[in-house]
């Protein structure tokens, strides 16, 4: 690539970013709340079990070596 045709294709990745991001199906505001309220109900979820194994093994662990 020639260091003249630079400008020319900036321009031209710009105007079919633009192109494209009209195709871009957006989420609503009510969908994005739904996900984002699934992502922290499952991290909160998450979370606790694996909260729950760590204290379970540190309880078993314990009575090992005592």
């Amino acid at each position: 690539m020639k260091i003249n045709q630079l400008p020319t294709k900036i321009f031209t990745f710009l105007k079919e970013m633009k192109i494209e991001m009209k195709r871009v199906n957006w989420l609503t505001k009510r969908e994005t709340f739904r996900y984002t309220l699934i992502v922290i109900v499952v991290s909160i979820v998450c979370a606790i079990f694996l909260g729950s194994l760590e204290y379970f093994f540190i309880l078993l662990l314990r009575k090992i070596i005592s």
